[in-house]
């Protein structure tokens, strides 16, 4: 089932007229339609804009889809600016088959590791954090944001769906951090936003462990809201917003609120991400190639499902 593809151009097909579509703004809105690893769609009736990821090879933040990102966030602050109520849910899943987001391009993380190049590997968090932060404050729209893991969130796929709102997960969905396997940590939101949700104790316990976690697990820890069967999370997050359009400005304000009780500063972001470069510069040659050995794994999981399709 697919949500509906109100105002959706994808990469490469031709211009049939909604690249200005402008949700009766009188803004254009183009930008958000032109983006190469994000598909945008918009349901006028929920006041809905859907987005999906589809990265060019693995299924990971490589630079291109982290600048689609900041693009897209800016043309959505930009295509409601006149209008703000008119948006009344974001939604961020993943075309990607069984997998929402590895996290991190450990193929750049590499390079730049071997490189010593401290500042590449903060400039390249600085931007993860930016989108994040951007995301958990709503970019400063009243509405309510959705992640939809219809699959695998690891690493920095997981800090992601922890910005939002309400996480919807199918049940076979599975999290966690892999990090700790080549002796780093997550560090670009991870511990920020786990030690608000769930304590100290039990954060550091998942970024250590390297356990993976199910759907039920993450449910039980307060963490994933809303738990879907197999093929049915779309589904799922059409039924939280039928369900709960005569409580959206509650329900906002639910969570404004708890910006307000736990807010998450940018400063506090950036000060963890330098701390996440020095870490990685610290990794030893036998670390690097378990890096290695997981990329291959990620690089292994693209073709297998490539040639599923």
């Amino acid at each position: 089932m697919q949500p509906p593809a109100y105002g959706v151009v994808r990469s490469g097909t031709p211009n049939d007229g909604l690249r200005h579509f402008d949700f009766h703004t009188g803004r254009d809105a183009r930008g958000l339609f032109e983006l190469s690893q994000l598909e945008v769609s918009w349901d006028p009736d929920a006041g809905a804009l859907w987005t999906f990821m589809r990265p060019n090879g693995r299924p990971s933040y490589n630079l291109r889809l982290l600048n689609d990102f900041h693009a897209g966030q800016s043309a959505i602050v930009s295509a409601f600016a006149d209008c703000p109520e008119r948006l009344r849910y974001l939604v961020l899943g993943s075309r990607t088959p069984g997998v929402f987001n590895l996290g991190g391009d450990l193929d750049y993380f590499l390079a730049k590791i071997r490189a010593r190049d401290r500042q590449a590997l903060i400039t390249y968090g600085e931007s993860c954090v930016r989108v994040l932060h951007k995301n958990l404050n709503t970019l400063g729209l009243p509405m309510i944001t959705i992640g939809l893991a219809q699959g695998d969130a690891f690493g920095g796929g997981f800090e992601t769906l922890l910005s939002f709102n309400v996480i919807v997960a199918e049940r076979t969905a599975k999290f966690g951090f892999p990090e700790s396997l080549f002796g780093l940590f997550p560090g670009m939101g991870a511990y920020t936003l786990l030690s608000r949700r769930i304590g100290a104790a039990f954060a550091e316990e998942m970024m250590l462990s390297g356990r993976t976690y199910s759907a039920e697990e993450m449910v039980d820890a307060g963490l994933v809201h809303i738990v879907a069967e197999p093929g049915q999370g779309i589904a799922a997050v059409r039924d939280y917003m039928e369900k709960h359009k005569r409580r959206h400005a509650g329900a906002r304000g639910v969570y404004r609120a708890g910006r307000e009780v736990n807010p998450v500063t940018l400063d506090e972001l950036d000060r963890i991400v330098a701390i996440w470069a020095d870490s990685c510069l610290e990794l030893s040659e036998r670390d690097l190639k378990v890096m290695q050995r997981l990329l291959h794994a990620q690089d292994k999981l693209q073709s297998t499902m490539q040639a599923a399709e």
